[in-house]
């Protein structure tokens, strides 16, 4: 099952019984799933947090299931799923949006404490960054940084002109940079006066 396209996996999900087949909808769909949530995860946790990315990650999936019937193929089925993504962390962060870095939970350690618990501090404080950045700018830079998906599948993704995608990745870098300043000395990109 793990050779055939996501397309191919589309459609035997959209047979649900009206013709016979060696592989149940349902199947079809628990492979896509395992293809593609891992990505899906690692998107969620940029955008919301690790704490919240397994809440978005069931969210999307839930999403996906129930409309996967009508999924026209007008874009490719991850450029769909990406945006269903960012769709989900969206309405996460407009339920939850912590005030201040204190209100994060205290990163937990695992074999390492000390490197472990400095990497686990360090994803906090980059979900809470990408947290402040405006929708725009954030999902532009998680699909850039995170998913690395080039400008062009950027644009199409968003629905926005490849101008568009650049003006909101230069941007979001930006207020990164500054945010993240005031917690570490950010090195400034060649050429930028701070």
């Amino acid at each position: 099952m793990t050779d055939h396209t996501d397309e191919q996996l589309i459609a035997l999900f959209r047979r649900q019984g009206h013709v016979p087949s060696a592989v149940s909808p349902e199947a079809a769909f628990e492979t896509l799933l395992r293809r593609h949530a891992p990505w899906v995860h690692r998107l969620a946790a940029s955008v919301v947090g690790p704490g919240s990315a397994d809440d978005v990650v069931q969210e999307v999936f839930m999403s996906v299931h129930a409309h996967l019937a009508t999924f026209r193929g007008e874009a490719r089925f991850s450029t769909w799923l990406h945006r269903i993504t960012l769709n989900a962390c969206s309405a996460a962060l407009r339920k939850k949006r912590p005030d201040s870095l204190e209100l994060l939970p205290e990163p937990v350690a695992r074999h390492d404490p000390v490197h472990a618990g400095e990497r686990a501090q360090l994803r906090e404080v980059l979900a809470w960054a990408m947290q402040q950045l405006p929708e725009d700018q954030r999902e532009a830079v998680a699909l850039r940084e995170l998913m690395e998906l080039d400008y062009a599948e950027i644009a199409e993704v968003l629905g926005v002109e490849l101008g568009t995608v650049k003006s909101r990745i230069s941007r979001g870098r930006a207020a990164l940079r500054e945010l993240l300043s005031t917690r570490w000395d950010v090195p400034q990109p060649q050429g930028v006066k701070t």
